[in-house]
């Protein structure tokens, strides 16, 4: 188990580390890829570089200097957060990781709702945690939408507690390897069927799918799946977090843009700083 658990390696997680690994900390750094940095054709607004870079190699020099300072760096995706009374527990592709305080430095997924009316349905049969709301679909059909890694691993937490689940693709080919449990759709959405209370979908060719709820998967677990996962509250759409970046669960803050806000690499850096200063101080008060 680690001091400081960091899920994400981008400019808010390495800046994290920096302060962490400096404050004597053991630290491990969990993430996949370099995400919307890696789109980042020429940086030159950032203060210190003596010449631009494009995204992917400010990513790979920021490893670098973390993995020097002695971090351990590890490649994978995670999928599910919870705080078990001690500590914070990550599970990935790859394994699990503990750490006594959690810093989510995910980034943006930058992921719009892709069905009208998604977002005015949550909480009333459509869910972003499988983990958190399973149980109120004992013996019931629903379905998740998505087609990758964490579709997968939300639909194999499903699959011990409802009646049966249905893969939405929305097109889109399956990435990973689902389960013949699992019943696969890839029709095209036209959007969802109810009002007010989730009863369905419709598909572009006219048919519809009763079902008793949908759980949302796109692509990664963001930092904002992770936090409902956890157990951090929330305000509307965004987590609640305090000036120095906690969440409502003790040990658990955000930085860098899953906070939202100004998308620009100093500011994750900033907020990097300032959860991993607050982050050491919880741990040397809760020894």
């Amino acid at each position: 188990m680690a001091d400081m658990l960091i899920i994400g390696q981008g400019p808010a997680g390495v800046s994290a580390s920096l302060y962490a690994l400096r404050a004597g900390l053991d630290v491990i750094l969990v993430g996949k890829g370099a995400g919307a940095l890696e789109k980042a054709h020429m940086i030159e607004n950032y203060y210190g570089l003596e010449k631009p870079l494009t995204g992917a190699e400010l990513y790979e020099v920021g490893k670098k200097q973390a993995e020097r300072l002695g971090a351990n760096l590890v490649e994978d995706e995670v999928t599910d957060l919870f705080f078990d009374g001690k500590e914070f527990v990550a599970t990935g592709l790859k394994g699990e990781y503990r750490g006594r305080a959690c810093i989510m430095a995910t980034g943006s997924a930058r992921k719009k709702t892709p069905l009208p009316g998604m977002a005015e349905m949550e909480g009333h049969g459509v869910s972003y945690c499988a983990v958190c709301d399973a149980f109120f679909y004992r013996g019931k059909d629903v379905a998740v939408l998505g087609s990758g890694e964490y579709a997968l691993h939300e639909c194999n937490e499903l699959l011990n507690v409802v009646g049966s689940v249905t893969l939405l693709t929305n097109g889109a080919e399956p990435t990973a390897e689902f389960t013949d449990k699992v019943r696969i759709d890839k029709r095209k959405l036209a959007g969802l069927v109810g009002e007010g209370t989730f009863g369905g979908v419709k598909f572009d060719d006219g048919e519809e799918l009763k079902l008793d709820g949908l759980f949302v998967a796109l692509g990664s677990a963001s930092a904002m799946d992770l936090a409902r996962k956890a157990g951090a509250a929330f305000d509307g759409g965004s987590v609640v977090l305090d000036k120095d970046y906690m969440t409502t669960v003790p040990g658990l803050f955000a930085a860098g843009d899953c906070t939202g806000g100004t998308l620009q690499v100093a500011v994750a850096v900033g907020e990097g700083a300032i959860a991993s200063l607050a982050a050491i101080k919880y741990l040397r008060e809760n020894r």
